[in-house]
């Protein structure tokens, strides 16, 4: 899709469908979950023409899946720099979004076309496609699994060989669900998961989907979020796990951040 009003169109729609199920203010009211703030450590250079759908450390580089129809891709890119290094195009049908990378391969979900694919995680060639039901929106691992989320309240567990469905928890906050979950990242043990349309990371346990804590990185960007449009949103969270270092950005933000949660 060559322009981004209809996006922005296609969103408030699901938005809207949303809208009766979601709490109304992020955390719920009455929420006892723990909430914290951020410190930024440092910032590095962004593709602000990229629709960052996933985001995934791995070997010295960030990993990203970005979104749009005609645009959507995978790409290897340059921290410090922010130098694109390597992508892959996706056909221009596909609306790419969630990527994940485990035992050797990197994992992408699209939109509404029910289709996914598997890449070799150094090189990017692509290795086979899967199919999977409903919506894709984020994605990440366990040791065992890949976890999908689809815009709702629930997690999907699926097999990583024939894609079939495990297990699904919904995600609750004091008994209200926690509905527009969106990119996931694994974070020491947790399930990390950005919250559409909001300043939120919201911590999550894979065992039963009870909300663990809230992280608020209102600001983050900066006044200039405001000049960005609707669509620049906050999202994609990829974590270092031997550098113990947390990577955060939004869709068409001009800077990735390293992060400390406090």
């Amino acid at each position: 899709m060559p322009k981004i009003v209809p996006v922005a169109l296609m969103a408030v729609t699901a938005s809207l469908a949303l809208e009766a199920q979601a709490p109304k203010t992020i955390p719920p009211p009455g929420s006892k979950a723990p909430q914290y703030g951020y410190t930024v450590v440092r910032s590095h250079p962004h593709d602000p023409k990229a629709f960052t759908q996933g985001l995934e450390y791995f070997d010295g580089f960030l990993y990203e899946g970005t979104g749009l129809k005609g645009r959507s891709a995978v790409r290897k890119v340059e921290i410090e720099s922010g130098k694109v290094v390597q992508e892959e195009k996706l056909h221009p049908q596909y609306f790419g979004e969630g990527i994940t990378i485990a035992q050797g391969k990197l994992f992408q979900v699209t939109w509404q076309d029910r289709q996914g694919f598997v890449y070799d995680a150094k090189t990017l060639k692509f290795i086979r496609n899967f199919t999977y039901f409903g919506e894709g929106w984020g994605l990440t691992h366990d040791p065992t699994t890949l976890i999908m989320s689809d815009g709702t309240s629930t997690l999907r567990f699926l097999e990583t060989t024939r894609f079939q469905e495990r297990r699904r928890v919904k995600v609750l906050d004091g008994g209200v669900a926690i509905e527009r979950l969106n990119e996931l990242e694994m974070v020491r043990g947790e399930i990390w998961a950005n919250v559409w349309e909001t300043d939120y990371i919201v911590r999550i346990s894979p065992k039963e989907g009870r909300v663990l804590g809230w992280i608020n990185l209102k600001g983050l960007l900066g006044a200039p979020n405001v000049k960005l449009g609707p669509e620049a949103v906050l999202n994609g969270i990829a974590f270092d796990a031997q550098k113990n270092r947390i990577f955060v950005t939004g869709k068409l933000w001009p800077r990735v951040f390293e992060i400390t949660v406090k």
